[in-house]
């Protein structure tokens, strides 16, 4: 490490990758941290007054992050001491495994054990020899054999047809009929509508039912420290409605994970999943995100990815209050235990909500100017992650939109409710052409209520006397900005609700 702290690299370009630059640049073992090749946001950190931030781009026209052996070199030219890679694709195509060889620390899997991301078929078989629950499958490689096997067990029950390879997200598909099935079969295998790699194979599985809910837990391959279970939000619209995207929002902790389903999963299916990746002689060492439907046989898997998950990422680190270096080095370097007692929020929750181009999860326009990213990250609580953004003009001071999804803004705070409402507090300041957003993150968690009529309401229903007494509350706490943040907002907001309503019933009584 030198004099000054270590220079850590972050591979990737989303709002995952900003969110995990941020915590990272937290630690005061941490000097510089490099994103290739970053996004507006991480090109914006480094334009803090007197130079504060310590997050800077690398453009591409400097690294080729797809080259393996470019990575290295620049990593030994910067004298870079832990490599954090973002997406899945890197890691698939073994760039872990080149930093190892070369020493240098890197958090992330080996290609190897990147296969249970890489391949549904192998995930799936490694879940049948290690009796980890999942779905009832098959796979095939034979377009006529998945044909004929689809048209047999629909007539038992549903089927989820799946690309066995990296597909980026538009690989799962969910049929209705036995003839959409065999359409999805088709235009995988036969039409290669994903890419001759990722359909080479399918996996044809049941279609199970019950709640979803992601947990994350680092790994040093043999141990494991599971982070506060989340849930994303996939539709592009309000109500679960319309088609998939990379995910419109996330909360954590879920409470649809209760405790004792929370000590099944670490046994049976997280610690079960590393030790059977160490008997196979590829230990996982990185961050292992598994993806669970709850069924009312109980939690089983749907997938593993080998990375953090994006937006689930934006508020998972809201919570996290270890450090995210030591962390992340201590699993490279294969105890967890040299991270110390890794801690998250008790009492608290995090919410993030994400905004898209119009269009979006299709065809959509670029280069429209973003405006209030600075007011909504000046609310208490509250963390604007960029992802699709770029800084452009003469002195890339204007940010512009570059990609589907733009940008999440996160919150945390005691309450899920008063977290969702700093998160759409923040995100009402934020504008670009075509924005859309959902409002309805977290309903899942809070009755079914739409969490943006929140933002026009009230945190936990609660009376002005309540939120004077919050405010109260706060102000003899220096430390509880959130709190005071929430109970000013949530009053201002009921203030301009009431006379709303006053001013119909006026309107009303005159007519």
């Amino acid at each position: 490490m030198g004099g000054d702290g270590a220079s850590v690299l972050v591979v990737g370009s989303g709002g995952r990758e900003h969110a995990m630059a941020w915590k990272l640049s937290h630690s005061q073992l941490v000097a510089k941290v490099l994103v290739a090749p970053g996004n507006g946001g991480t090109a914006a950190s480094g334009k803090g007054a007197a130079g504060a931030s310590k997050i800077e781009n690398v453009p591409k026209s400097e690294l080729n992050v797809d080259d393996n052996e470019a990575v290295v070199r620049f990593c030994r030219e910067k004298q870079i001491e832990l490599v954090v890679v973002g997406p899945e694709v890197p890691l698939v195509n073994g760039i872990a495994d080149a930093l190892r060889e070369a020493n240098i620390p890197c958090f992330g899997p080996s290609k190897l054990a990147a296969r249970l991301e890489g391949s549904k078929a192998f995930s799936k078989a490694f879940m049948i020899r290690h009796n980890i629950p999942t779905a009832e499958f098959r796979s095939f490689t034979d377009y006529e054999a998945a044909v004929k096997y689809v048209r047999e067990v629909t007539t038992k029950h549903k089927v989820v047809v799946k690309a066995s390879g990296l597909a980026a997200g538009k690989g799962v598909i969910l049929p209705d009929t036995t003839e959409e099935a065999v359409d999805a079969l088709k235009s995988i295998m036969v039409d290669k509508e994903l890419g001759a790699e990722a359909g080479a194979e399918v996996v044809v599985e049941e279609l199970m039912d019950g709640p979803e809910v992601s947990v994350f837990a680092f790994s040093d391959g043999e141990r494991v420290h599971l982070l506060p279970p989340a849930q994303d939000h996939k539709r592009i619209f309000d109500g679960d409605k319309g088609p998939n995207t990379g995910g419109m929002g996330a909360y954590c902790p879920a409470p649809v994970l209760t405790k004792e389903l929370e000590t099944f999963v670490r046994k049976n299916i997280v610690e079960r999943t590393v030790a059977g990746a160490r008997a196979e002689g590829f230990p996982f060492v990185g961050l292992l995100y598994t993806g669970l439907m709850l069924t009312s046989a109980g939690p089983k898997v749907l997938e593993y990815n080998c990375r953090f998950g994006d937006p689930e990422t934006q508020a998972v680190l809201m919570l996290l209050r270890s450090d995210l270096y030591k962390i992340m080095l201590a699993c490279d370097e294969g105890n967890l235990v040299n991270a110390g007692p890794i801690e998250c929020k008790q009492g608290y929750s995090a919410a993030t909500v994400v905004a898209a181009s119009k269009g979006y999860p299709g065809s959509y326009e670029k280069g429209k100017r973003i405006t209030g990213i600075a007011d909504a990250d000046a609310f208490a609580g509250v963390k604007v992650f960029q992802a699709g953004t770029a800084l452009t003009g003469t002195d890339d001071s204007t940010l512009v939109t570059s990609g589907g999804r733009v940008l999440a803004v996160s919150a945390c705070s005691r309450s899920l409710e008063e977290a969702l409402l700093l998160a759409y507090n923040g995100m009402r300041k934020i504008n670009f052409e075509g924005m859309q957003y959902r409002q309805d993150i977290g309903h899942r968690a809070i009755g079914g209520r739409s969490a943006g009529a929140l933002s026009s309401g009230t945190p936990s229903g609660a009376a002005p006397r309540e939120l004077l007494a919050r405010a109260k509350e706060a102000l003899a706490d220096p430390q509880n900005a959130v709190g005071l943040a929430v109970a000013v907002a949530g009053i201002a907001v009921l203030t301009a609700v009431l006379v709303a309503r006053s001013l119909s019933t006026s309107s009303s009584s005159s007519a």
